[in-house]
């Protein structure tokens, strides 16, 4: 394979996101043979069982770029010590009709960033949990619960100095995770 395409999925709709801003810098880091494409959530209806069978113009978008992706990238907030609401909604979304997930056996990471002194690290782990059930071989180490604190991005919205190095390691791991993983 030549090249890998990444879909990221950013789990905050917020404006001035600092996951957003985090998987923008993260793909920075990238090797040139990925690319880096986050998909838009905030448009899809609420989840509901009886669209199953006539899904919704924006999932069916959502579910033709996962499959159209060699990995996924979920850079996620916490809400209330776990994933937002937007998020889990649309892995529910992609997930059916039942039998027919986009998610199945794409490589994952998970990584996220708050302002709090853990980090991201309960909803991480939820959203490792729900990843499992969806069959999406997720890397597992290192692990990376970011604190939002000055000097984390640079002027440009690059990863700033201090960080740099832990989260160029964390992207090369992802990176070899994926091309160990993608069919």
């Amino acid at each position: 394979m030549s090249g890998f395409q990444i879909g990221v999925i950013v789990g905050s709709l917020r404006r001035d996101s600092f996951n957003r801003q985090l998987a923008t810098a993260l793909a920075q880091l990238a090797s040139k043979e990925f690319t880096f494409k986050q998909l838009e959530i905030g448009d899809l209806p609420l989840y509901n069982q009886d669209d199953d069978a006539n899904q919704a113009a924006p999932v069916q978008r959502l579910k033709a770029e996962i499959a159209a992706s060699q990995g996924l990238l979920f850079v996620t907030a916490e809400y209330n010590r776990s994933i937002p609401g937007v998020l889990k909604n649309a892995i529910d979304h992609a997930s059916r009709p039942y039998g027919k997930s986009a998610w199945a056996g794409k490589p994952a990471g998970v990584i996220g960033v708050s302002v709090g002194a853990i980090g991201t690290a309960l909803a991480q782990q939820h959203l490792r949990n729900i990843l499992a059930y969806l069959d999406m071989p997720t890397l597992g180490q290192p692990e990376a619960f970011i604190q939002s604190k000055e000097g984390l991005f640079d002027k440009d919205g690059g990863i700033g100095a201090d960080s740099r190095d832990f989260l160029q390691k964390w992207v090369s791991a992802y990176e070899s995770w994926v091309r160990k993983h993608a069919g």
